[in-house]
This record gives C-alpha cells, structure tokens and sequence, in this order.
C-alpha cells in the first residue's frame, strides 16, 4: 500500500509540474508539427505519440493539411511531454474545442501510432479503429508508414 502510495504521489507531482503552452497555431510544418505563438515567442511543437506521412509521401500533403484544418489560426493548448533532438517540445495538443488532436489525426486516419515512442492504449485503439474502417491512408493498398519511409530515402541518398 506504501508503494503505491509513493508512486501516486510521484505521478501527482510530475503531473503538475509538466509544462504547458497556449497559442495561435502560426505555420503548420507537416501533419504532426506545429508553430504557436506563445507570449510573442514562435514555439515549434511536435505531436507526441503519432507520426503523419513526410512530404513527399503518399498523404502528407493531406495529413499537412488536414491538420492546418483543424489548428491553424486557433488558439491550443499544447502539454510538452519531452524535446526532441531538434530543440522541438514534443507534447499533446488540445484543440479550444478540448479535442485531442493527436488522437483525431490518428482517428481520421491521417496518422500512425507511434508505438516506438508511445505505448497508449487511446492512440492504438484509435489506429485500430481507423484501419478497420479503412479511413484516410488506410485507403491505401500498402500504406508505408513514415518510419520506414524516411529510412528509404536515407538509403536511396547513400
């Protein structure tokens, strides 16, 4: 009982501690990555847990612009749950409306789970879920995700 105690109390504390951001969504990068401005400042944040379709790639000029859809000229909250090693925060979204905007991306099909980054059971169930309903790129015969898209085109260049 002390144990879980201790862990609750410590999940309480790194919760309350974790940073958040509001502001005009400014640029939309790509279907996972946003500009906000926060206090005058551009802020570039990354959708943590999901990965959208590169440039380039089948659907990620839809992801891109599904997501400015959405997000783009609206007011959100983004809940930074780590940077990554551009300097980007890598966090949830929420949209004004209090949507999800990780999951609906996921949900639409216009995203993959990130299962090497994120283990939720909300963003595999939303994977499944669109897959089944054969939403977005899971219209696609053979939809490569952008993992695996990105190391073709490394090898492609060496």
């Amino acid at each position: 009982m002390r144990f879980i105690l201790t862990v609750s109390f410590l999940l309480l504390s790194i919760s309350l501690h974790a940073q958040s951001y509001s502001g005009k969504v400014t640029a939309v990068k790509d279907g996972d990555t946003i500009e906000m401005l926060v206090n005058g400042k551009p802020l570039r944040v990354r959708l943590f847990g999901i990965d959208c379709p590169e440039k380039g790639q089948p659907f990620g000029e839809k992801a891109r612009q599904y997501t400015a859809g959405l997000c783009f000229g609206q007011t959100v909250t983004a809940v930074q749950r780590s940077r990554d090693p551009y300097g980007r925060v890598v966090a949830d979204v929420y949209l004004a409306d209090k949507r999800f905007l990780n999951e609906t991306l996921v949900k639409t099909g216009y995203a993959w789970h990130y299962k090497k980054f994120s283990n939720s059971p909300l963003l595999a169930a939303a994977e499944v879920k669109a897959r089944r309903e054969r939403k977005g790129l899971w219209k696609d015969a053979r939809p490569v995700a952008p993992w695996d898209w990105r190391k073709r085109k490394t090898i492609k260049a060496s």
